[in-house]
Formats: structure tokens, C-alpha cells, sequence
């Protein structure tokens, strides 16, 4: 079974997704009275359509969340129009807490997903307060980063989205690091098709999309939900996965202590292994000011 806490946006687009696939039972919870059974009734209603008969639960109460093998927390305070994720901080840090204090109690065996904001500091909080092994807590942080810069470089080359292999490491924010040196179309290098100021066009746009769309919308949440589904997905049916998350280091990349972004292998088991890749010196860089950036904001947080 697979559970969701918070049944808005992205919660309630990821649990669409993960109907429509077929992938497994879904229990949504949320505190707001009415959300989740509602939702878990639309949704049931879909899969009736469609033919698809796994069982679509909701509830207020997170002792529904037992037996979950996977657990997705998006519960918590959205991103507004003029905030960074780092604003987010200290309001979001109580309420991770204590939702993964419930996680803990009541499916102690799950693989748990965060996505709530600031990405890699909340997984660094819910890590810390349930106490599981690394490898079954992650962030989803690098599949949102990589499916904007994979657009951007998309628009800039004029060529099918699918042609390009792309990744993205590091903080989950202003200093998100997308690695030209690998990124790839159709195996072709990046850097052999566009200039350094091309790159560095994309690279910046890449962070600042984000604020454009909830400027625009007021949330972004279809393509969070596509990159968790993916991350469930490669959890649940054991696909061991090369994918970017953010994940606790202890020594990878000369970094300890701190939840960021980086290739891993996903499987079962949740982060099977961490994948360490040379960084050129601006990409080190970038990724050097997120690890300081996050070391500051989990030092402020009272665990």
C-alpha cells in the first residue's frame, strides 16, 4: 500500500497518476475534514472507468497509514509568489516533525518520500525524527530540477524531449546545480551543441522557473507529482533506477551531516547505493554553496 499525507495538489495529482498506472492500494491522509475521503472517492470513481481495481482510501486519522510500504508526505505550508523555499523553514520544520512522528508510529517499515519545502532540509527533519536508516528516507528534489532543465534545453536545441539525458545535483533551490558535463542528446554531449553562455542561460533558468510558475499558477504540483510517481514506481516494483534525490550524506562527495541532492540507485530497498561523480569546478561550486546554504538552515531547526 502506498500512502499519501496531504490531499491537495500535488498529493491528489500524484495519487491520479498512481491510479492510472496501476501501481498499487492508495490511502490519502489529510487533517482537513471531508478532503481525503472526497478525493478518495473521485478517484475511485475514475478507476471504475478505466478498469483499474486497486483500492482508493481516505482519512483524517494517520493510524490509516499501517501497513503502507511507501509513505509520501507533501503535507504542509505552500510556496507563495515572492518566497523562496528557505522561507518556508522554520513554519514547515514543526509540521514535518510532527507528521513524522505519526509515519513512525504507525508504518514503521515504509520507505518514506518527502516533498514538502525546503526539500532537503524537511528530509533532513524527517530522517532525524524517525530515526530510519538513510536509505529509506529521500527527498524528491533532483526529478523536478532535471524535468525543468530537460524543457529548457529541449526549447534551446529544438528537439524532442525524449532525446535528452540530463542530470541535476545539489540543493533543491537557488543553488540547484545541473551538470552539463552530464548531459547528453541522444548520447551527443551537451557541451559540443551549445556554447558556455547558452548553458549558462539554461542553468540559470532552470533555478528561477519555478518562482515564474507559482507567479503564473500559485503552485507548481504536476510535475512534482510525475517525479514522485517515478520514485514510487522505481521503489515499488524494484527497478533499480538511476535517479537524482536528496539523500543524507556521511563523507559522499567530502559532505556530512545534511540531506541534498544526488544520483542514487532506487530500488525495494529505497536508496540502494550512492552514486559519486566527478564535479567540474563550477559545478562543485554550485554545489558547495548549497551544502553551506543547508548546513545554516538545519542548524536553526529544533529537532
Amino acid at each position: 500500500m502506498i500512502g499519501i499525507v496531504g490531499s491537495g495538489r500535488v498529493g491528489s495529482t500524484l495519487a491520479m497518476l498512481l491510479v492510472q498506472r496501476n501501481v498499487d492500494d492508495i490511502t490519502l491522509v489529510d487533517i482537513i475534514e471531508g478532503l481525503p475521503q472526497g478525493e478518495a472517492l473521485d478517484l475511485s470513481h475514475m478507476a471504475a472507468e478505466i478498469g483499474v481495481d486497486v483500492e482508493i482510501t481516505g482519512s483524517n486519522d494517520y493510524s490509516a497509514l499501517a501497513g503502507s510500504d511507501i509513505v509520501v508526505v507533501t503535507a504542509g505550508l505552500a510556496r507563495k509568489p515572492g518566497m523562496t523555499r528557505m522561507d518556508l523553514l522554520t513554519k514547515n520544520a514543526g509540521i514535518i516533525k510532527s507528521v513524522s512522528e505519526q509515519v513512525a508510529k504507525h508504518a514503521p517499515n515504509c520507505i518514506l518520500v518527502m516533498v514538502t519545502n525546503p526539500l532537503d532540509a524537511m528530509t533532513y527533519v524527517a530522517l532525524k525524527t524517525t530515526k530510519f536508516p538513510r536509505s529509506r528516507v529521500m527527498g524528491m528534489s533532483g526529478m523536478l530540477d532535471l524535468s525543468r532543465f530537460k524543457e529548457l534545453l529541449s526549447q534551446s536545441l529544438h528537439v524532442s524531449r525524449a532525446s535528452i539525458n540530463a542530470l541535476v545535483v545539489g540543493e533543491h533551490g537557488e543553488s540547484m546545480t545541473p551538470l552539463p558535463s552530464y548531459t547528453s542528446v541522444n548520447g551527443i554531449p551537451l557541451t559540443t551543441l551549445l556554447s558556455q553562455e547558452q548553458i549558462s542561460t539554461a542553468i540559470e533558468k532552470t533555478r528561477q522557473v519555478a518562482a515564474e510558475v507559482i507567479r503564473l499558477k500559485g503552485a507548481t504540483f504536476y510535475a512534482p507529482a510525475n517525479g514522485i510517481a517515478r520514485m514510487v514506481e522505481a521503489i515499488h516494483y524494484d527497478k533499480k533506477m538511476v535517479l537524482p534525490l536528496s539523500t543524507y550524506l556521511e563523507g559522499e562527495y567530502g559532505v556530512s551531516g545534511i540531506c541534498i541532492g544526488v544520483p542514487v540507485i532506487v530500488g525495494k530497498d529505497g536508496v540502494e547505493k550512492i552514486l559519486e561523480v566527478k564535479l567540474s569546478g563550477t559545478e562543485k561550486e554550485s554545489f558547495d554553496r548549497g551544502v553551506s546554504t543547508l548546513k545554516e538552515a538545519i542548524a536553526t531547526v529544533q529537532i
